[in-house]
């Protein structure tokens, strides 16, 4: 489809005036051939694989970046699953691991890596025990690495073994990095993507090729500018300007994805249609709620204006490309979206209402901050909770929440960057300790069963 002059100029305009970026290119590359039964063999593959396939990739992005004019915000990496690479491995192997994965990261140049993961959705194996009881050591003695892991599915059910678990963890990361930043690295699952470009979920699954390109788009700036020259149109109406606006978005993406393709003779895999918020002024999911008519996000209509917005961002984006993947519309996480630490500020945003948005959106309960002294428990039932509502409505939901310690309700954490500010947001003072603690799996529901 080729592009007209007017195309080209309402695009410099969405890059110098609406924030408008490719938030990443984010290289999928297959460790599956490197495992070995012997630990220093394992991680010489490893080493030598990511040296030798992602040689070019910074290079050829911010090259790509510096032709077409179009900012592109980070540069990434994403692997197989290191509980699947590394199984049979002792928990000192599966650290030397991280520790060569952040080392590759820092060699090529690349912003995060993503991949120290397993997929535990129906059970453990040895290698993913021995993966999720060295996260937290993995990410406080790293600098790039990222970890997800997937606890739930719509076939596989929801295993609360594995949630109960991962709510320890995600206490020990907070205890060994500063200001629980680690915690920001951290991303639990239900129904994970194997295409994703966006840290901290990114890793390279098992149906991916040996090597390839995802993109993952940004412009909640453009979208929010379009609504506003709207004026006082119906919903209807409004929902045709957002649609036209991604469309034009995801061409872009597009055109970057399949060039840095081109350039690193390496597979063209999807673009991510997301609408990533950052902490600047204007660049706000929070911001085109709000523009629809909200007087703040979080308010009553919250969840229908987020349903129009993310179906319509695809809607739009599915005209231009073919090659649909990852999560796929608004991410709405708190600190890293200036709107949404407004609307936790002034009252309006609550857990509960975020939980309720994730049920029309891309992801869940992103970039949260809770009391440190929220028990493992708490932190596992409201996993669980976002799990429920991937499994049972076929979605992918997650959990990247952050118990600072010695925070408490009222107060805030300082990131900086894309991290941005984490108001400490309160968590319900009744247990659910009894019902985490009774483990097992939740069976798939009647949904998951449809062949």
């Amino acid at each position: 489809m080729p592009y007209d002059p007017q195309e080209i100029i309402e695009t410099i305009h969405m890059t110098e005036v609406e924030h408008l970026d490719i938030r990443t290119v984010t290289m999928g590359i297959s460790l599956r051939n490197c495992s070995d039964p012997d630990p220093k063999a394992l991680v010489a593959r490893i080493k030598e694989k990511l040296l030798r396939t992602a040689e070019n990739h910074v290079r050829t992005v911010e090259q790509i970046s510096r032709d077409f004019g179009i900012p592109i915000a980070n540069k990434r990496l994403a692997v197989t699953p290191i509980s699947i690479v590394a199984d049979g491995h002792d928990k000192g192997t599966f650290i030397e691991v991280a520790e060569t994965l952040d080392y590759c990261a820092g060699e090529l140049g690349v912003d995060y890596l993503g991949g120290y993961g397993a997929l535990v959705q129906k059970g453990m194996t040895g290698g993913d025990i021995n993966l999720i009881d060295t996260i937290a050591d993995a990410l406080a003695g790293t600098q790039r690495v990222c970890s997800a892991v997937n606890v739930a599915s719509t076939r596989a059910g929801i295993n609360m073994k594995a949630i109960a678990r991962m709510g320890h963890v995600i206490k020990e990361v907070a205890e060994k990095t500063e200001l629980a930043i680690g915690c920001c690295k951290l991303v639990v699952f239900a129904n994970a993507v194997e295409d994703n470009p966006f840290i901290a979920g990114a890793f390279h699954g098992v149906s991916e090729p040996e090597t390839v390109i995802n993109v993952g788009i940004s412009g909640p700036g453009v979208v929010l500018n379009a609504i506003k020259k709207a004026g006082t149109c119906d919903l209807g109406a409004l929902a045709e300007v957002i649609k036209r606006t991604s469309f034009k978005v995801t061409r872009m993406g597009e055109m970057v994805g399949r060039k840095a393709s081109q350039m690193l003779g390496v597979e063209f895999g999807i673009v991510d249609l997301s609408l990533a918020p950052t902490p600047a002024e204007g660049d706000s999911v929070a911001d085109i709620l709000e523009a629809m008519g909200l007087e703040r996000a979080g308010t009553h209509g919250t969840t229908a204006a987020l349903m129009m917005l993310n179906d319509a961002v695809k809607k739009g984006g599915m005209m231009a490309t073919s090659y649909v993947g990852g999560l796929s519309g608004a991410f709405i996480p708190v600190s890293e979206d200036a709107g949404m630490i407004a609307a936790v500020e002034a009252g309006a945003m609550t857990l509960e209402k975020l939980e309720a948005m994730s049920s029309v959106c891309s992801v869940g309960l992103d970039m949260v901050a809770v009391p440190g002294d929220t028990s493992a428990e708490t932190l596992a039932a409201i996993i669980a909770d976002e799990a429920a509502i991937g499994v049972v409505n076929n979605k992918t939901t997650a959990v990247r929440i952050i118990p600072v310690p010695g925070k408490m309700v009222g107060q805030s954490v300082e990131y900086g960057g894309l991290l941005g500010t984490a108001p400490i947001m309160p968590v319900s003072k009744f247990s659910s300790a009894n019902f985490v603690l009774r483990g097992g799996r939740i069976p798939a529901p009647a949904t998951g069963v449809n062949n």
